[in-house]
């Protein structure tokens, strides 16, 4: 039965695996090892200042060249320009700086506006093979994609393909699976809204929810513990609260790398008089000083702004312990001072289900939480006080919370934490989750999700004249299982990196090899395109920086930052080639061509004009009446935020506390807990170089940082290679010949790069409730490489 829109989802049976393309081999799935070890100097001790101006220039002069990178930084991040590609981090409401964006916005601009291109040409000399020898770095480096490829068969090249044939491959290969549900559509969060909601009315009319995105890699256990407590799935803050909050608590978070802009926003609150506290299993040289690189007094030396004024190295897996010990310490101080730690009023008027949330507290015993946080009580106390005296308290957190086994209820600590005190829903307050993708919020927000709400489905349906399937649909996880175990065949992939942005590597490679077809949404090469399906296609797409002509004009696009503001996107420069297609002009042109007379939408007209597009999301999402007008007013405008106003939609009208649980690991004595981070050098899963300037790593990638005692006692050094086992339920998966350097990290810890290190991610680890992978708690072992291992390239 071929598919059809509004066809009902049917499970499929998972029959035999399906044979995986010939001749590939899966170690093309990993970067090559590299030649040689890197160096290594004592981390840095500020952050900024003039190394991130030359960084900052280095990359964009390089990528872009003098013209080509002054015109296009003068319009990141400002009004009526181009959204930053990068992380999600908002704007300032009011007058903007001329350079308003950071040294990695900066690298991820250039990395998108070079003027390298990959023409069909390249494909003709590098096959899929030799491709999958280089290293991350280098496919990055070639530069922009310019025209429709295919991979045909088991032949070895890339080829060319037209846009008419190339969807009609995809409408061929959609049209001839037994179940829509052997399709599955992933989103990148750097996808636009206009292209998102595309995509997901295009899914829902071909009949699936099989619609993973990157925020299930990433946030999805924030929104799993944010909604049921506070009825949003969002952060609760405005960029303005920064300076008025009196403590800020950071959990996780490594901004000065991730997100640098966020600096700012805490050097201002650190300025006004805010206490900064700073949850980490490691110290990241930008939370203890940071030169603002737009001011000339930070660049003198021993100038800039020491941020965190408490700094708790946690264990990984630690910061539940961490978070119920603070509260502990708050509820025996409220017990003899009555009235002086919690906020009664606001306990009681405006939140549900303390009593049983202190009672559970009260039976938690202090031995578990300093073992299993690996901070001792007078530290916790210190940052109860902290609490305790702050009438305005912000909580951020990052992927350091978020992808544990549990995730979710930490997140729901959090949030108990803040309500003691009655830190929601007044200025200089409240939750913020910092999204690591410029418009993951905003793809979420337009319906991309696997688990959809019969609210969003019954408009969605309304507005377009057809029955969406009701059916949850299959998270990232569960697809790539889903296509090793031959019951998802088709893989339509709208921007992002997805292999090497899953876990489990190995695995994740050999499910993406038994598709019938993968097709990738992209605007430059990477490793996904080189472990591809029986056949594939790369089909290139316009970048943020550049100018979308369409037949009704020059368009513009929007996105939502991680404050839940939505500002127009409008980008300034030529295309990289004429054969370069806008993500909503290919969504609309594949929906069309595989759909046919089945689907009533207008796809043409809404992809020549997205004005189009957006009336029917106004129709669509609550929030965004008045669309098209308001999009156009300067800085955008700002979503419906209940809690952040003081109101909780919730079923009950209250804001809950949560009961959570501690639930150690135990570990053999030879084990350790490693957590995957970012360098610097990187957004993602894109390599812009090889050093991490603030961590003292220069020149290589392939690394684990131990601490000195854990290498003491297994006899090593700085620079020794070790081979690197994963244990998880019986299983094992090994990453050999990386770079031992010593650090400053808990004893029991270390910590390594991704994607490299994603292969040791078991594909079955993922938080409970949210099913994200558990990127940051990974037990291992190490044992000394052989020798010679790490030299072949």
């Amino acid at each position: 039965m071929s598919p059809r829109a509004g066809s009902p989802i049917a499970a499929t049976s998972a029959g035999a695996p399906a044979e995986a393309r010939s001749g590939i081999p899966v170690s093309s799935a990993e970067t090559p090892r590299e030649r040689t070890g890197p160096t290594v100097s004592p981390p840095r001790e500020v952050a900024g200042g003039l190394p991130a101006i030359v960084s900052t220039m280095k990359h964009s002069l390089g990528q872009m060249g003098v013209t080509r990178t002054a015109r296009t930084l003068r319009s990141l991040n400002q009004k009526g320009g181009f959204d930053c590609p990068s992380c999600a981090w908002p704007d300032p409401e009011g007058a903007r700086s001329v350079a308003e964006f950071c040294e990695n916005g900066a690298k991820a601009v250039a990395d998108e506006a070079t003027t390298a291109r990959i023409t069909p040409e390249f494909f003709r000399t590098h096959g899929i093979e030799q491709l999958g020898e280089q290293s991350d770095l280098w496919l990055g480096q070639q530069g922009r994609l310019t025209a429709p490829m295919v991979l045909r068969g088991d032949r070895s090249h890339y080829e060319p393909i037209s846009w008419d044939d190339a969807f009609a491959l995809v409408a061929g290969e959609l049209q001839g699976l037994a179940s829509p549900n052997e399709a599955v559509f992933y989103t990148s969060g750097r996808t636009s809204n206009e292209a998102a909601f595309l995509y997901q009315l295009f899914a829902r009319q071909f009949g699936t929810n099989n619609m993973p995105d990157c925020s299930n890699m990433c946030h999805e256990s924030s929104g799993s513990a944010l909604g049921p407590t506070i009825g949003i799935g969002k952060g609760t803050v405005r960029l303005d609260d920064f300076p008025r909050a009196q403590a800020i608590f950071l959990f996780g978070q490594n901004p000065g790398t991730n997100h640098p802009r966020m600096l700012t926003a805490l050097r201002e609150a650190k300025r006004a008089g805010a206490t900064i506290v700073s949850v980490n299993p490691l110290a990241e040289a930008d939370l203890k000083r940071f030169q603002h690189p737009q001011d000339v007094l930070d660049m003198l030396p021993g100038g800039g702004t020491a941020l965190a004024d408490l700094f708790l190295p946690v264990r990984i897996h630690g910061d539940m312990a961490l978070l119920q010990g603070v509260m502990k310490e708050m509820l025996e101080e409220e017990r003899l001072h009555p009235g002086t730690a919690l906020d009664q009023t606001f306990i009681a008027e405006r939140t549900s289900g303390f009593d049983d949330f202190a009672a559970a507290l009260e039976t938690v015993s202090w031995d578990d939480i300093t073992a299993g946080s690996g901070i001792a009580r007078d530290q916790i106390r210190l940052a109860a006080d902290i609490l305790m005296k702050s009438e305005r308290t912000i909580a951020c957190w990052a992927m350091g919370l978020t992808q544990h086994r549990n995730a979710v209820g930490t997140i729901r600590d959090v949030l108990n934490m803040l309500l003691l005190r009655g830190s929601i829903g007044k200025p200089g307050s409240g939750v913020c989750p910092v999204r690591g993708h410029s418009n993951v919020q905003g793809d979420r927000t337009m319906g991309v999700w696997e688990r959809p709400d019969e609210r969003f489905l019954s408009a969605l349906d309304r507005e377009f004249e057809f029955r969406s399937p009701r059916d949850h649909g299959l998270d990232t996880v569960a697809s790539i299982v889903a296509m090793h175990e031959g019951r998802a065949k088709v893989l339509v992939a709208l921007g992002g990196n997805f292999l090497s942005a899953a876990p489990d590597t190995r695995y994740a490679a050999e499910a993406l090899g038994r598709c019938s077809l993968t097709v990738h949404v992209s605007t430059k090469l990477n490793r996904s395109h080189v472990v591809p399906g029986r056949q594939a296609l790369i089909l290139p797409c316009l970048g943020r920086t550049e100018r979308d002509m369409q037949r009704s004009g020059e368009q513009i696009v929007s996105t939502e930052n991680s404050m839940g503001v939505v500002q127009s996107s409008r980008g300034r420069l030529e295309p990289a080639s004429s054969d370069l297609r806008s993500e909503p002009w290919i969504v609309a042109r594949l929906a069309r061509t595989v759909l046919g007379s089945a689907s009533s939408v207008p796809w043409d007209d809404l992809a020549a004009n997205y004005d189009r597009v957006r009336e029917h999301i106004e129709r669509v999402v609550p929030g965004f009446a008045g669309y098209n007008e308001r999009l156009r007013a300067p800085g955008g405008f700002e979503l419906p935020n209940g809690p952040r106003d003081g109101s909780f939609p919730t079923p009950d009208g209250k804001a809950h506390f949560s009961v959570n649980t501690l639930d150690p690991t135990p570990l053999e004595p030879d084990q350790l807990v490693l957590m995957t981070i970012r360098s610097h050098d990187q957004f993602n899963t894109t390599i812009y170089g090889l050093d991490d300037r603030y961590r003292g790593i220069f020149g290589g990638r392939r690394v684990i940082l131990l601490n000195r005692d854990d290498m003491a006692a297994r006899g090593l050094k700085s620079g020794d290679l070790v081979d690197v086992t994963s244990h998880f339920q019986g299983e094992r998966r090994r990453w050999n010949a990386v770079s031992v350097v010593p650090y400053d990290i808990p004893r029991g810890n270390a910590a390594a790069y991704f994607p490299e290190a994603n292969v040791l991610v078991p594909i079955g680890s993922v938080a409970e409730g949210s099913r994200t992978p558990t990127s940051k708690f990974i037990v291992i072992t190490l044992e000394a490489s052989a020798p010679g291992k790490g030299t072949s390239p």
